[in-house]
């Protein structure tokens, strides 16, 4: 289990997160996001998530 760092407090099951291509990788750090739409709001400025 992981917290997406994007909508905060949704809890991801990491496994079902990667086959779907639902992370991200970021200074060698992996994250894993609760749906599809956080990965462009991540991309878009990573920093503002991984800080949180």
């Amino acid at each position: 289990m992981a917290i997406c760092p994007v909508m905060e407090g949704r809890t991801v099951i990491k496994s079902v997160a990667e086959a779907a291509g639902l992370f991200r990788d970021y200074e060698g750090t992996r994250y894993w996001l609760c749906c599809a739409g956080c990965g462009p709001l991540f991309d878009a400025d990573p920093q503002k998530y991984v800080a949180a």
